[in-house]
């Protein structure tokens, strides 16, 4: 795995990162640059190691004008200036793969083939018996983890990022091609470089108070 992070100090990582609206449109990011950074955010963890998600990446006119169709306006700043819109679905059908998945560990031998079979014996038939609902859920899961992970690792690339979640979700799935009884939208993350001619119209948001937040069970 290729790791080209500009960025290695983790407390300006996580703790400078804010949504950008306007990016600077200049900035392309390179199809392997962009194949590096997803690379490294499916190392993100999931439920059961399902890995149940989906990246769509859009960085070319045509790709926009499908988002544009289906996008909310007030995320038109994004969606025209970033360098691409990475749109980043929910796979409720993963476990279909799970088993294969776990074939490859044990002949990578990662796992014994007694600890293979523990575990399609353990999770598999919970996903195969499972309602839609709580498949859906439970990939939602997962790629939240993922989107999370990207943008840290964008900052880390030297990008900014922005999540979105306005948009028409149906309309999306089928404009992507996508089967809407498989993939479900989980949200979509604009990333770029910000461009400094809108730096004081960038809004850095204040946090709850910690004791609003926070509790310990004792």
């Amino acid at each position: 795995m290729k790791q080209d992070f500009v960025n290695n100090d983790f407390a300006d990582i996580l703790l400078n990162r804010h949504s950008i609206r306007h990016f600077d449109p200049k900035v392309n990011i390179d199809r392997q640059t962009m194949t590096d950074m997803i690379s490294a955010t499916i190392t993100a963890p999931s439920a059961c190691n399902l890995q149940a998600w989906k990246f769509i990446v859009v960085d070319t006119e045509a790709g926009k004008d499908k988002l544009r169709q289906c996008f909310m306006k007030f995320n038109s700043p994004q969606l025209e200036t970033c360098a691409a819109m990475v749109v980043i679905f929910a796979d409720a059908l993963a476990f279909h793969s799970y088993r294969d998945l776990w074939d490859q560990a044990y002949q990578a031998g990662r796992i014994t083939a007694e600890k293979r079979d523990e575990v399609l014996a353990t999770f598999l038939p919970l996903y195969e018996r499972a309602p839609k609902e709580m498949l859906i859920v439970d990939a939602q899961r997962d790629a939240s983890l993922a989107a999370m992970q990207l943008m840290l690792i964008a900052r880390a690339y030297g990008y900014d990022s922005n999540p979105i979640a306005g948009y028409d979700g149906k309309q999306l799935t089928q404009l992507l091609d996508l089967d809407p009884e498989r993939y479900t939208p989980c949200m979509a993350l604009a990333i770029g470089k910000a461009d400094p001619d809108h730096a004081e119209e960038e809004v850095k948001s204040i946090r709850y108070a910690l004791e609003d937040v926070l509790s310990f069970v004792d």
